[in-house]
C-alpha cells in the first residue's frame, strides 16, 4: 500500500449540485461522470438517491456507466436512505455507500433533536446496515470540526468497529483554520485505537476561503482522502476545488510528498464542461482554470516569462490541458476535419451531436473571420448540453432602435417536439425577447441575473451569456453562446428554463426520523 497516495473523491454531482442555481439532469450527470472517470478520479459521489426519483435514477445510471472509478451514493443514518442508496449503486462495478449523521452539540440539539447516546447508536446501526449491502462503506461525522473531541473519538471508533473503512471528518460550515484542522486529524490518529483500519477523509467548505488550505493541512496530518469538486462548486461558498488540491500536491512535492492518480491535462476541459452544465461561469482570476490564470499583462512579468517561463509560471498551461487558441478551422473545413479537431480537443460525440455541432460550426464560420479552439469548445458544449432539452431554440428576429417606442421580438421554439412562435414587445430588445419566451413557456420565474462576456477577442467574438432565474425560492443558472448576443441570450434563458423543469420534477427529501 502506498502511504503517500491521496484518494480523490469528487462530489460535483452531489454537493456541487446543491449550489443554489445548479441543477443537472441524468444525461448531464453521466457526461460529467465520464470525464471524471477519464481524469482517473478515484471516487465519484453521484448523488443522494433518497432525495427524489430523479436523483435515484441519475445515481443508478452513473453506476451502470462507470467502470473504473468507485461510484458512491449519499445516505442519512436511516434505514430507508441506506437501502435506497444500496439499490442505486448496485449496478456499479465498484459501489460505495456514504452514510452520515451530525455529531456536534449544536447540530444534535437543534437539527437532530437527539441525545448524544442516540446519535452514537445511530452511527453503529447505520454503518452495520450499510455493511450488509457492500464492503465499501464510508461514514461521516457531519459538522465534525465543531464536535467535542471525546465524542468524536467514540463515534469514529464505533463506525470502524461496525465496518466503515473510510471515515470522513467534514468542516461542514467552513469554520476551521489549517493549524486547528491539522491538530484535529492528528488527535484522531493518536486517540482512536482502531484508526489504522480506515482511511481518514476530509470534506471542507469554503465559507472563510480556507477549504483548500484546510484540506492540505489535513493531508499533512495523515488524511488520505480529499473530498472536492470541479471549480469548487458547492453549497454557500462552495467546496475545496479539485483542480487546486491536485495541482498544489503536484507542484509542491518538495513540501507535500504525496501523489494522486489524476490526469491533470483534462482539468480545463472538465472545468468548462461543469461550468456549461451548471450555468456557473468561472471567474477570470480563479486559480488553475480561470481565464487569467496563465495571463501576463505586466511588462515586467511578460519580459520574465519570455526569457524563462518559470520566472512567473509555477506550472505550465499544458499541464492542466490549456491550449493556445490557434486558428485551425474555417468555413471550408469539412466534417472529417471538424471531427478530427473535436477529437484533438478531447470530444467523442455521437452522430446526432456531431451533426448539430457541425451545423453550428458552419454557421459560425460564415459570421466569424477567425475561429479559435475556444470558439469550438463553446459551441460544442452548448450544442451537446442542449441535446436532451425539452425546450429548444429555433429562430429569432428582433426589431430595435431609438426611433421606435417599444422593441419587438419574434421567436420560434420547439417545445416537446412541437414548433411554436410568438411576438412580444419590451422596453429593450432583451426585455422583448424574454417576454416572448415567457409567452410560449411560463411566466412564474423571475430574472435575477443577466451577464454577458466574450469567448474570444474581437468585435465578431462569440458572446457567452449567463442568466439566473428564481421561482418559489429555487434558483437555476443558464448559459448560451453565439456571435449574436441576443441569440446567446435566448439560448441562456431557455437553458435556465430547462433546468427549472428539472427542479420542478425533483421532490423534497424525506424528513429525518427521530431515530435511525
Amino acid at each position: 500500500m502506498n502511504t503517500n497516495r491521496v484518494t480523490i473523491f469528487d462530489t460535483t454531482l452531489r454537493d456541487g449540485e446543491q449550489s443554489p442555481g445548479a441543477s443537472m439532469n441524468k444525461e448531464e450527470k453521466i457526461r460529467i461522470a465520464r470525464i471524471l472517470e477519464e481524469m482517473r478520479v478515484d471516487v465519484i459521489e453521484a448523488g443522494f438517491p433518497i432525495a427524489s426519483q430523479g436523483d435515484f435514477e441519475a445515481v443508478e445510471a452513473v453506476a451502470r456507466e462507470i467502470k473504473e472509478s468507485i461510484v458512491c451514493g449519499l445516505a442519512r443514518a436511516a434505514k430507508g436512505d441506506i437501502d435506497r442508496c444500496a439499490e442505486a449503486v448496485r449496478p456499479a462495478k465498484r459501489g460505495r455507500i456514504h452514510t452520515f449523521i451530525s455529531t456536534s452539540p449544536l447540530h444534535m440539539k437543534y437539527k437532530l433533536q437527539m441525545a448524544p447516546e442516540a446519535v452514537y447508536q445511530a452511527v453503529i446501526d447505520s454503518v452495520t446496515r450499510a455493511r450488509k449491502h457492500t464492503d465499501d462503506v464510508e461514514w461521516s461525522a457531519e459538522d465534525g470540526s465543531r464536535t467535542e473531541h471525546d465524542f468524536l473519538c467514540r463515534c469514529v471508533e464505533a463506525a470502524i468497529n461496525a465496518g466503515a473503512r473510510t471515515i470522513n471528518i467534514p468542516d461542514t460550515v467552513g469554520y476551521t483554520v489549517p493549524d486547528e484542522y491539522n491538530a484535529l486529524i492528528k488527535m484522531l490518529f493518536n486517540r482512536v485505537p482502531n484508526i489504522d483500519q480506515a482511511i481518514i477523509s476530509v470534506h471542507c467548505h469554503n465559507d472563510l476561503g480556507l477549504a483548500v488550505a484546510n484540506s492540505l493541512a489535513a493531508v499533512q496530518a495523515g488524511a488520505r482522502q480529499v473530498e472536492c469538486t470541479i471549480n469548487g462548486l458547492g453549497e454557500r461558498a462552495g467546496n475545496a476545488a479539485l483542480e487546486e488540491i491536485v495541482m498544489a500536491l503536484r507542484t509542491r512535492k518538495d513540501h507535500m510528498p504525496f501523489d494522486t492518480g489524476i490526469n491533470t491535462e483534462l482539468i480545463t476541459r472538465a472545468s468548462h464542461l461543469v461550468s456549461t452544465v451548471t450555468g456557473f461561469p468561472v471567474q477570470p482570476n480563479k486559480a488553475i482554470v480561470g481565464a487569467n490564470a496563465f495571463a501576463h499583462e505586466s511588462g515586467i512579468h511578460q519580459d520574465g516569462v519570455l526569457k524563462h517561463a518559470e520566472t512567473y509560471e509555477i506550472m505550465t498551461p499544458e499541464s492542466v490541458g490549456l491550449r493556445k487558441s490557434n486558428l485551425v478551422m474555417g468555413k471550408h473545413s469539412g466534417r472529417h476535419a471538424f471531427r478530427a479537431k473535436l477529437k484533438d480537443l478531447g470530444y467523442e460525440l455521437g452522430d446526432n451531436a456531431i451533426n448539430d455541432a457541425f451545423k453550428r460550426f458552419k454557421d459560425l464560420a460564415d459570421k466569424k473571420k477567425e475561429i479559435f479552439d475556444d470558439d469550438i469548445v463553446a459551441l460544442v458544449d452548448d450544442a451537446v448540453i442542449r441535446e436532451n432539452d425539452r425546450i429548444k431554440f429555433v429562430s429569432l428576429e428582433i426589431v430595435a432602435g431609438t426611433k421606435i417606442a417599444k422593441q419587438r421580438a419574434e421567436i420560434e421554439l420547439e417545445i416537446d417536439g412541437v414548433v411554436k412562435s410568438t411576438v412580444a414587445i419590451g422596453d429593450g430588445p432583451v426585455d422583448a425577447l424574454f417576454n416572448a419566451i415567457k409567452q410560449l413557456t411560463t411566466d412564474t420565474q423571475r430574472l435575477q441575473l443577466y451577464q454577458v462576456h466574450a469567448v474570444t477577442g474581437g468585435t465578431d467574438a462569440q458572446a457567452e451569456v449567463t442568466v439566473r432565474l428564481e421561482e418559489n425560492g429555487k434558483t437555476v443558472m443558464g448559459q448560451g453562446a453565439d456571435t449574436d448576443t441576443l441569440v446567446a441570450s435566448a439560448r441562456a434563458y431557455i437553458n435556465a428554463l430547462n433546468k427549472l423543469l428539472v427542479k420542478r420534477q425533483k421532490a423534497a427529501p424525506a424528513p429525518l426520523p427521530a431515530s435511525a
